[in-house]
């Protein structure tokens, strides 16, 4: 893949993300059925984009800077409290994936607005980066971003996925 490709394909997973963000923030704002159709379709086609390019496309140096983060505490808070408000009681899920799961007798309950926050987070710090830097270190936080993704928040993705699966069809 050339570079030119390449940054066409990041500026589009920008836009993406960008959306995602977007909705996240704009949550309290939102009807429950329309926040729910709007996450799910955000994050398979999220999932498929940080799958899909490959860090081996990339053209990067071998070391690069991490960037700080743009998303502090209160940030944090305020944005999962607004998704929190939105679901009400249908915020809290049964995970089924959590390392600890294997040694209790009890089910562990997550939340989806934290797993919402917690993907909104690095996807919100990438857009920010890319925003800040006129484009220029976009590989850069993509790189950075994908780690992120590999590490947790591609687990965490899947797994709320399951959980807003189930809000919007358990009804049906």
């Amino acid at each position: 893949m050339t570079e030119d490709n390449m940054r066409q394909r990041l500026l589009a997973l920008t836009s993406l993300a960008a959306d995602y963000c977007a909705v996240c923030e704009n949550a309290g704002e939102m009807e429950k059925s329309e926040f729910i159709d709007r996450m799910l379709d955000s994050l398979p086609r999220l999932y498929w984009e940080f799958f899909d390019i490959s860090t081996d496309d990339v053209v990067v140096l071998e070391e690069y800077d991490c960037f700080s983060s743009y998303v502090d505490e209160d940030y944090y808070e305020s944005v999962r409290r607004h998704i929190e408000s939105v679901l009400g009681p249908d915020d809290v899920f049964l995970e089924t994936f959590e390392e600890d799961m294997k040694y209790s007798d009890t089910p562990i309950a997550a939340s989806v607005a934290e797993s919402l926050a917690d993907i909104f987070q690095p996807l919100f710090n990438f857009i920010s980066v890319v925003k800040d830097t006129d484009g220029d270190s976009i590989i850069e936080a993509y790189m950075q971003c994908k780690e992120d993704f590999v590490s947790y928040w591609s687990q965490t993705l899947c797994n709320v996925l399951r959980a807003l699966n189930h809000i919007k069809y358990s009804g049906v």
